[in-house]
């Protein structure tokens, strides 16, 4: 059987040393564990394209499509062993430009918040956890759950 792995892209949102993250819930998949902004690239749609698309529907953020840069790609396999392609990017936001950052998604996200980089919940999804660790490390590519 030939491999699949979803490609997603990852918004690592910042406002000075923190990030963004959604609490999972009602979604059935690691629901109550915190995870970035990000989504599945739809078919025919380009990375930046969905990144702007995902972000615009999960926290209302507007971004341009030049202004996120991409820091990272995790390769992910979870606990059920199928595995996900990571495209990770950031951008600093700015409320001016972006608007602030709201819970679009209840049925899907309990609430939003800011925390330090470096001090992510315990409850953070692992391939979150991972995208985070390679853009503060600098890390192009990491491999998450493979070992």
């Amino acid at each position: 059987m030939a491999p699949t792995h979803p490609v997603d892209v990852l918004l690592i949102l910042t406002d000075g040393d923190h990030v963004l993250l959604a609490l999972r819930d009602g979604t059935g998949y690691a629901d109550g564990q915190w995870n970035l902004p990000s989504g599945k690239l739809e078919i025919g749609e380009d990375a930046i394209s969905a990144l702007v698309r995902e972000a615009a529907e999960e926290i209302g953020v507007h971004l341009d499509q030049d202004e996120a840069r991409m820091v990272a790609t995790v390769h992910h396999r979870n606990s059920a062993g199928a595995a996900r392609v990571g495209l990770v990017f950031a951008a600093p936001h700015d409320p001016a430009r972006h608007g602030e950052p709201v819970n679009n998604e209840p049925h899907k996200c309990a609430k939003i918040e800011w925390f330090p980089a470096d001090m992510l919940p315990s409850h953070t999804y692992p391939y979150t956890a991972a995208c985070v660790a390679a853009w503060r490390a600098g890390t192009p590519l990491r491999l998450s759950g493979w070992r």
